[in-house]
């Protein structure tokens, strides 16, 4: 199940990362998410474990998993 939208030459992937629960987990999933090339924005909403990411091509799951895993949290999937 992969909630991902192509527009005008972005990438628009949600992501589910379990254990967000303060805007301090936001900031630091955001944080590291935006490190990975290619990423234009990143918004991590902790009430429902979600986490947009637009970027400039489809990203590798490891490296968003990595990123996540970096922040201290889990990477679960596409939502």
């Amino acid at each position: 199940m992969t909630a991902q939208t192509d527009t005008q030459g972005s990438v628009t992937t949600v992501y589910k990362v379990s254990g967000m629960s303060c805007g301090h987990c936001e900031g630091a999933v955001s944080g590291e998410i935006s490190e990975i090339p290619g990423v234009s924005s990143v918004k991590a909403v902790a009430s429902s474990g979600e986490v947009t990411v637009v970027s400039a091509a489809p990203l590798d799951e490891a490296a968003v998993r990595a990123a996540v895993d970096e922040a201290g949290f889990e990477l679960a999937g596409t939502a």
